[in-house]
C-alpha cells in the first residue's frame, strides 16, 4: 500500500535516528501498523508510530566525558564550591533577624 506523501516523509524523519539495520526494520514496521488504519493522516501517523519508533530506538551510552572538552573534565572554583542559592544557617537567621527588627 502507497502511504500519503506527508506521511510517508514523518516515517522517513522517524526513522533518521535509527542505525540503517534499525530502520530497514522499522520502515517496515511502519507501513504495516499503517497500512491497517482506515482514515490515515499525519496525526494518527504519528501518535501510531512513536511507540513503534522507541522500540526500534537503541539510546547511545551515556560515556560521553572520554569525548567532553577539556574545560568539563577539570574541577574549577566553579564547579567544587556549593551553589550560591543554598542557605546556610547563619544566613536563615540572619534574614529572619532582620525581618523581625523591621
Amino acid at each position: 500500500m502507497s502511504l500519503p506523501p506527508e506521511v510517508d516523509d514523518l516515517v522517513q524523519q522517524l526513522s533518521v535516528s535509527l542505525v540503517p539495520a534499525q530502520r530497514a526494520a522499522f520502515i517496515d514496521a511502519a507501513q504495516a501498523a499503517l497500512g491497517s488504519i482506515l482514515c490515515l493522516g499525519v496525526g494518527v501517523a504519528y501518535r501510531t508510530l512513536a511507540g513503534l519508533q522507541r522500540q526500534f530506538f537503541d539510546p547511545p551510552d551515556d560515556a560521553v566525558e572520554a569525548h567532553a572538552p577539556r574545560h568539563y573534565r577539570r574541577p574549577t572554583k566553579l564547579s567544587s564550591l556549593p551553589p550560591v542559592a543554598v542557605d546556610d544557617a547563619r544566613g536563615v537567621a540572619r534574614r529572619l533577624a532582620m525581618w523581625a527588627r523591621r
